[in-house]
C-alpha cells in the first residue's frame, strides 16, 4: 500500500463534483472553434513507447496478462482496486468498440466499461472479463454556434483548457482528470452547476453501441437520451460520443476561504448548522463546499457574478461564528479553474457518498457522532457540497433519470490511509459512518459517489425510476453483457 499524508495531497480542502483537490495539474492550451483537441490518455498514463502510433483504419488492440502494458491499463485512480480482467481492448472508434463487444460475447467475458477510471469503487474493471478502455476517444471539437462534441475519454482538465480560451463552458467536476463519460452518464455537478444544471441536463446527442454490439444514434426525448441522462455507466450500452450545449464562459471566478481549527464535534456541528443556513442563501453563482478534514475545517465559496461586497453580507452569519474570510481576487476563468484540477496520478484511498440532505434538521440527529469518528480517526474528511438552483429545475427532472434534484446539499465521506492498520481504522470507520447515516433515514446517495456498502443500492441511487431502467436495459443489453456489481439489472 502507498502512504500519503493529509498534508502532502490535500491543496484546499474542498471539492465539487470529486473526492478532494489535490496537486493541481498544468493549463493546457486552447484551439480555435472547428479545430480539434485531443486529450491526454485515460490514467494511469502508459508510457509513449508502448504505446505505439497504430495505423488506421484498425481493429480494436488486445491487451492481455503478459503484455508489458496490461498492469498499467489494468489498474484505475484508486490504487485500493485490484482487478485482473481476462482482457482490455484499446478502442479509438465506434467500430472499435462494437466489434469489442461482439468479441467479449462470443468468450462469454463480462463487460466493463472505462472512460477515465475514476469510478470509487473499482467498477471499470473486472475480474476475468473484458474492460473497453476508451481512453483513446478524447477528441473534442467545437462548432461555430457553440455545440460541443467529445468523446468519453476527454479528461475535464482538457475539456476546460479547451473550451475556456473560447469563451465557451461545459457545466462539470473540477477534477481533471475525470473522464467526461462517467461523469455525464452519472449527472456531473461542480462549480456552475446551481446556476447552469447538471453536465448530464448539457447532452443533446449521443452515439451509444449496446450490449450486443448494435449501434445507436440518440438525441431528442428518446428514452434512451432520458436513460443516457443520470442513469450511470455500464448498464445499458457503451457511450463512444456525446454532444452538448454550452453556456457563455463567465470571465472570472473569485474564492473565498474560511478556516477553523482544533474543533471539537459539537463545534463543527454548530458551525455545519450556520453554513447550511448561509448556503441555500447564496446566489446561484456560488458554490460553497464544508470540509472537515480530522479536527481542522476549512470552508470554501465561489461566485462568478457578484462583487464581494454583494456577497459578505450574505456570509456575515458564518462569519461571526467561523472567523474572517479570506478573499481573493478575481480571475479570469481559464486561469483559476486549473487551481481545482486536483492530483493527476493515482492514490490509495476510500470515498463514497454520505447522503443528500435537505438541510441541518436531516443531519442533527447524528452529525455530532459522525464528526467525532472524523475527529478521531487520522485520515478521514466529511464533506459536503452545494446544490440546489438550477439542478432542481422541473424541466430538467422530466428530461433526465437523475433521481435528487431537490435537494440542496450533498455529501460524502473520504479515507486515506497510511499505511495497513491506518487502513483497517478508516474503513472500519467509513462503515460505521455509513450505518449511522443510514440508522436515521439517510438512504439516497449519487451514483458517482458509489460504495458497494449500500443497502438497496437500485433505490438509493435511481429512487422511483429504477423500474424504468431496467425496461431500458433488457431492450438494450438483455443478456448482461455490459455488467458490474451495481448495473442495472433487467
Amino acid at each position: 500500500m502507498h502512504q500519503y499524508s493529509r498534508g502532502k495531497f490535500i491543496k484546499l480542502a474542498a471539492a465539487a463534483g470529486a473526492a478532494v483537490w489535490l496537486d493541481a495539474c498544468g493549463l493546457g492550451r486552447g484551439k480555435k472553434a472547428g479545430q480539434t483537441a485531443t486529450a491526454v490518455d485515460t490514467l494511469p498514463e502508459v508510457p509513449a513507447t508502448l504505446v505505439p502510433e497504430p495505423p488506421a483504419p484498425m481493429l480494436p488492440t488486445m491487451v492481455s496478462s503478459g503484455d508489458p502494458r496490461y498492469d498499467i491499463l489494468r489498474l484505475g485512480y484508486n490504487r485500493r482496486i485490484d482487478y485482473h480482467p481476462e482482457t482490455i481492448a484499446l478502442c479509438r472508434t465506434t467500430e472499435d468498440v462494437s466489434e469489442a463487444v461482439r468479441y467479449a460475447r462470443s468468450r462469454k467475458l463480462p463487460i466493463a466499461v472505462k472512460s477515465g477510471g475514476h469510478s470509487m469503487e473499482g467498477y471499470s474493471c473486472n475480474d476475468g472479463g473484458m474492460v473497453i478502455n476508451m481512453g483513446h476517444m478524447n477528441e473534442v471539437t467545437l462548432s461555430a454556434d457553440g455545440m460541443l462534441t467529445a468523446g468519453p475519454g476527454c479528461t475535464l482538465s482538457r475539456l476546460y483548457d479547451y473550451l475556456l480560451p473560447q469563451g465557451r463552458l461545459l457545466p462539470a467536476g473540477s477534477c481533471g482528470s475525470v473522464g467526461l463519460g462517467g461523469l455525464t452518464l452519472g449527472g456531473g455537478y461542480g462549480l456552475f452547476a446551481r446556476k447552469y444544471g447538471l453536465t448530464c441536463d448539457h447532452l443533446i446527442a449521443a452515439t451509444m453501441v449496446d450490449g450486443n454490439g448494435n449501434v445507436h444514434k440518440v438525441m431528442g426525448d428518446d428514452e434512451l437520451m432520458w436513460a443516457l441522462r443520470g442513469g450511470g455507466t455500464g448498464n445499458f450500452g457503451i457511450v463512444t460520443e456525446m454532444q452538448f450545449s454550452t453556456q457563455r464562459a463567465p470571465a472570472t471566478l473569485k474564492a473565498m476561504h474560511l478556516k477553523v481549527s482544533r474543533l471539537t464535534a459539537i463545534r463543527a456541528a454548530s458551525i455545519l448548522k450556520v453554513w447550511m443556513e448561509v448556503a441555500a442563501a447564496m446566489p446561484e453563482s456560488c458554490f460553497s463546499g464544508y470540509v472537515l478534514n480530522g479536527g481542522t475545517l476549512n470552508i470554501l465559496i465561489t461566485d462568478f457574478e457578484h462583487d464581494r461586497h454583494d456577497i459578505i453580507p450574505v456570509l456575515q452569519p458564518l462569519i461571526d461564528v467561523a472567523g474572517p474570510v479570506t478573499i481573493r481576487n478575481p480571475r479570469p476563468l481559464y486561469k483559476m479553474l486549473p487551481n481545482y484540477y486536483g492530483r493527476a496520478n493515482p492514490l490509495y484511498f476510500r470515498n463514497s457518498s454520505a447522503g443528500f440532505f435537505n438541510g441541518y434538521d436531516d443531519v442533527a440527529p447524528f452529525i455530532e457522532d459522525v464528526f467525532d469518528k472524523i475527529i478521531t480517526t487520522p485520515g478521514m474528511i466529511y464533506q459536503v457540497n452545494t446544490l440546489g438552483g438550477a439542478i432542481a429545475d422541473k424541466e430538467k427532472e422530466l428530461l433526465s433519470c437523475y433521481a435528487h434534484r431537490a435537494y440542496p446539499f450533498i455529501s460524502e465521506v473520504q479515507a486515506y490511509p497510511q499505511g495497513s492498520k491506518s487502513e483497517i481504522r478508516t474503513a472500519a470507520a467509513t462503515s460505521y459512518i455509513l450505518s449511522t447515516t443510514r440508522k436515521h433515514g439517510v438512504l439516497n446517495h449519487y451514483v458517482n459517489y458509489c460504495s458497494s456498502e449500500f443497502e438497496n443500492w437500485e433505490q438509493a441511487y435511481y429512487g422511483e425510476n429504477y423500474t424504468r431502467l431496467q425496461a431500458i436495459k433488457r431492450k438494450y443489453d438483455s443478456d448482461n453483457a455490459i455488467q458490474h456489481p451495481q448495473s442495472v439489472r433487467g
